[in-house]
C-alpha cells in the first residue's frame, strides 16, 4: 500500500487511447478537451513550479471524469493517482474557472436584437410549425445529497433533496438561460418570476410579438405561452399539438446533457452552492 507521502503514477495517458475511449470516460473527444485546456488554461494553472504540480490538463481530466460518472471523489483519485482531497481542490478551481460570468457570458447568452429573435423563430417554427417563438422552458431537478443546514428547503415534491434548475434552449439545442440556485421545494413559476429573464421581458426590454414556450406549470403571459388545459375547439386542440411538439425540444436537450454527465443522474454528495 501507498504512503500519504508516495507519488502515484497519474493516468490514464489520453495519448494511449482511442478516442472513443477518451469521449467515454470524459464526454469530450481529445480535440473538446484540448479546447477546454485552452479556454481555462491560464486560470488553472500551477502559479509555481512546485515538483509533481498537475497541469492544467490534468485537471480537466480529473473534473471531467468526476461529471461525466458521478462516481465518488475516492474513485476518480484512484484513477488519476492523486488523493480525494487533490479531487475536491480540483474540482473547486476547475467548476469555478468555467462558471466564471465572464465565460458563462460567453457562452450562454440569450439573444436580444430583433434580428436575432427572428432567425431564433425562423428555427423553431421548422419543428411544428409554431411561430414566432424564441425558445422552450423548463425546470428540472438535479438530486442531492442532505444538506447540512436548511435541509427542509431542499426537499422537492418527490420527497427528494434537490436543486430546481430552470433552463432555455433554442432550436439548435443550444442552452441561451439557465437559473441553477434555487433549492427543491421552490416551484418552477417563482423560479422564473424572480429570474432576471422575467424581468427582461416584463420591463419591456426585449422584441415585441416573440415568445417563450411553457409546461402548464408555468403561468400564461404575452410573451409565455402555455398549452390549453381543456381545448375545447380544432383550432386550440391544434395549438396543443404544435406547441408540445415544439416544446419537447427542452425536454430532450435537458435529457441529452444528463445523459452526457453522468453527476446528473446521481445523488451529488457536495454542498449545494458548489452542486449549483
Amino acid at each position: 500500500m501507498c504512503s500519504c507521502n508516495q507519488i502515484m503514477d497519474r493516468a490514464p495517458n489520453l495519448d494511449t487511447l482511442l478516442e472513443m475511449d477518451i469521449i467515454n470516460r470524459y464526454r469530450f473527444d481529445r480535440a473538446g478537451i484540448n479546447y477546454l485546456t485552452q479556454l481555462i488554461g491560464a486560470n488553472i494553472s500551477p502559479k509555481a513550479a512546485r515538483n509533481n504540480a498537475l497541469n492544467a490538463e490534468q485537471k480537466i481530466l480529473i473534473t471531467l471524469r468526476y461529471l461525466a460518472t458521478g462516481l465518488i471523489q475516492l474513485n476518480d483519485a484512484d484513477i488519476h493517482g492523486v488523493s480525494q482531497p487533490t479531487v475536491s481542490r480540483v474540482l473547486t478551481e476547475v467548476i469555478n474557472a468555467l462558471s466564471s460570468p465572464a465565460l458563462i457570458r460567453q457562452f450562454i447568452r440569450f439573444p436580444v436584437s430583433v434580428e436575432e429573435f427572428r432567425r431564433n423563430a425562423v428555427q423553431m417554427q421548422g419543428i411544428a410549425r409554431f411561430p414566432k417563438v424564441i425558445g422552450a422552458i423548463d425546470g428540472t431537478h438535479i438530486n442531492i445529497a442532505s444538506p447540512n443546514q436548511h435541509e427542509e428547503i431542499y426537499v422537492n415534491r418527490k420527497g427528494k433533496h434537490s436543486i430546481n434548475v430552470q433552463v432555455v434552449f433554442d432550436g439548435w439545442y443550444n442552452i441561451i438561460d439557465v437559473v441553477a440556485r434555487w433549492p427543491g421545494s421552490v416551484h418552477d413559476s417563482r423560479v422564473l418570476r424572480e429570474s432576471s429573464l422575467n424581468n427582461l421581458f416584463e420591463n419591456g426590454h426585449m422584441p415585441h410579438g416573440f415568445h417563450l414556450l411553457g409546461d402548464s406549470g408555468y403561468p400564461a403571459k404575452r410573451w409565455l405561452l402555455t398549452p390549453f388545459l381543456a381545448p375545447q375547439t380544432q383550432a386550440e386542440q391544434a395549438y396543443n399539438r404544435s406547441h408540445k411538439v415544439t416544446r419537447a425540444l427542452v425536454e430532450r436537450g435537458i435529457g441529452q446533457l444528463k445523459r452526457r454527465f453522468g453527476i446528473l443522474h446521481r445523488e451529488i454528495i457536495l454542498q449545494p452552492v458548489k452542486v449549483s
